[in-house]
């Protein structure tokens, strides 16, 4: 009986460790064709996008123009996202990357906000950036540095992570995402502009301020 524990015992934690490494790594399920270009024209929903018949495939859905032109940094953050996700260029489907432009006025910030689904790795181009993100509870260390033209930053998948120009003239960074569709929770949208809103007494408890300072807030989302 012993042995025959042992033996099970023996040929379970291989299958155990090696079950939990795959999936460690398995935020997006590896593709099993050549492509599996996302059909916007289905009503059907999947974890992702059903793939378009193959025969009808064209270069256009693995192209994408226009990370050439500035984005409208003209709003109260002063800064402007340009994605290229696989809403913008269907061959993403299933590959499980996605990229973006961010363009900042000067002191344009890109507000704290996660990514649920992917790590972002971010390319100065122009200009100087203040970046960081927030370590997960109990200890929420910021980790931050000031990025120059050339520099390359990374922000683990789900933590809190922000972005600022501290130049006086345009700044511009590419970033690089590991999902076709990585999401996007912006703080303060979430918390003070959520629909219907979260109770200001909860907030006001939560942020350990007055109600007053919280309805004045939610007012502006």
């Amino acid at each position: 009986m012993e042995k025959h524990f042992l033996l099970m015992t023996s040929l379970a934690l291989p299958l155990l460790i090696t079950s939990c490494f795959y999936l460690a790594f398995a935020f997006e399920p590896s593709p099993i064709q050549d492509f599996c270009v996302a059909d916007t024209t289905t009503s059907a929903r999947v974890n992702g996008l059903p793939c378009k018949n193959p025969k009808d495939v064209e270069a256009s859905d693995f192209f994408f123009s226009g990370l050439h032109r500035p984005g409208n940094t003209s709003n109260p953050l002063g800064s402007r996202v340009t994605p290229v996700f696989v809403a913008q260029l269907p061959g993403l489907n299933t590959l499980g990357i996605s990229m973006a432009r961010l363009d900042y006025a000067p002191w344009g910030i890109n507000p704290p906000h996660t990514h649920p689904r992917a790590t972002e790795i971010l390319t100065i181009l122009q200009g100087t950036l203040q970046v960081g993100f927030v370590t997960s509870n109990p200890d929420n260390r910021l980790i931050s540095k000031i990025l120059q033209k050339g520099d390359v930053f990374v922000f683990p998948v789900g933590l809190v992570h922000f972005q600022r120009n501290v130049g006086n003239g345009n700044a511009v960074a590419i970033a690089g995402f590991s999902s076709q569709n990585p999401g996007v929770i912006t703080i303060g949208n979430a918390v003070f502009g959520s629909d219907p809103m979260i109770a200001n007494d909860l907030l006001a408890k939560a942020f350990q301020t007055d109600k007053n300072v919280v309805d004045s807030i939610q007012s502006k989302f």
